[in-house]
């Protein structure tokens, strides 16, 4: 049977004061779940200090993106190395927002999914239709080119370190909602893809 995870993703709020205030009341509330896995994804700046303040304790650490290269000219990137050296175990790759607004790609999903378990990060790799697909009926064909792409060149020794966060883009920000049977349905298609590619092992089936 799957164990439970659950991960917050910060997106762009609390610097680091803000971050270890959050975790002096957050912990005590955790602090007895044995039954579900928790992970957190603070900005950049922040890492340390949540680093810090969850050490010894049932919490992970995430970020919120990793870049392909361990080095090089690469203003504004982190490397795969440098969020290990920080702390985190858990990286979020292809989350709608970068793709959305940074221009990310399959291709450069896929680039950093790889880059991310070479470092020995288990990513959390995003997936998920917008509206207009939604209403076009392309959701699963959406789904599976993104996994498809993404995984592409990625070992069957790999997909058991990989998380992925099925995430509806149509229902965030338009006043329509995913129900849980819409999310279910998805889900049930992500695991039988995954199935095919890798075996039930692979899908946590």
């Amino acid at each position: 049977m799957r164990k439970p995870f659950m991960a917050g993703n910060w997106k762009l709020y609390k610097n680091a004061e803000e971050t270890r205030a959050f975790f002096e009341e957050f912990k005590p509330l955790v602090a007895d779940v044995e039954d579900v896995d928790i992970a957190l994804a603070p900005t950049y700046t922040s890492l340390h200090a949540a680093a810090d303040a969850i050490r010894g304790t049932n919490v992970a650490l995430a970020a919120q993106n990793v870049f392909w290269e361990a080095v090089g000219a690469y203003t504004g990137e982190i490397a795969p190395g440098m969020l290990c050296e920080a702390g985190c175990r858990y990286v979020i790759v292809g989350h709608s927002e970068r793709r959305q607004y940074f221009g990310e790609t399959d291709e450069t999903v896929n680039r950093r999914l790889k880059a991310a378990l070479g470092a020995g990060l288990d990513p959390i790799f995003c997936v998920g239709e917008r509206i207009e697909q939604r209403r076009a009926g392309e959701t699963m064909k959406v789904v599976e080119e993104q996994i498809r792409q993404g995984l592409e060149g990625i070992g069957a020794e790999d997909p058991p370190r990989i998380v992925i966060a099925y995430e509806p883009v149509w229902a965030i920000g338009t006043g329509e909602t995913a129900t849980p049977a819409q999310a279910q349905e998805v889900h049930r298609f992500i695991r039988e893809l995954i199935a095919s590619l890798w075996g039930d092992d692979a899908a946590g089936a």
